[in-house]
């Protein structure tokens, strides 16, 4: 009788456990789902973002002692600058949002980019790439 109990309560617990979204990140998910509903149909992107060459960031970018400019902006326009606009379609498409996500798959952390590589109030100056 006693084991049965046990049995029954750690069962219990487990499925409690199970049940309870204590392990979501609850900012990510709601900032992934405003990011994704921007685009209207949210239509997929005129081109494969997997096949996007990410070696030109990941093998200069590294954060050892930590990301600078001189490491990681060059590169990241050069991997993000031939596909400008419909990056920058945001309302229209999901590119950028799939960017991002592989971008953070390989390591990358979230706003390192919007942070590093500024250079006016239009965005990177994607002259010459």
């Amino acid at each position: 009788m006693g084991l049965r109990i046990c049995f029954i309560l750690l069962l219990f617990f487990l499925l409690l456990g199970i049940a309870t979204p204590s392990f979501m990140d609850y900012d990510r998910v709601e900032k992934g789902r405003s990011l994704l509903s921007r685009a209207p149909n949210n239509t997929d992107c005129p081109f494969d973002v997997s096949k996007m060459n990410y070696t030109i960031v990941t093998s200069q970018c590294k954060g050892e002692p930590e990301y600078t400019v001189k490491l990681c902006c060059p590169p990241f326009k050069e991997l993000t600058c031939k596909y400008r606009d419909d990056l920058n379609a945001v309302d229209k498409n999901t590119c950028a949002v799939q960017m991002w996500n592989h971008l953070h798959n390989h390591g990358y952390p979230s706003g390192l980019f919007e942070g590093l590589c500024k250079e006016g109030k239009q965005g990177l100056d994607c002259l010459g790439y």
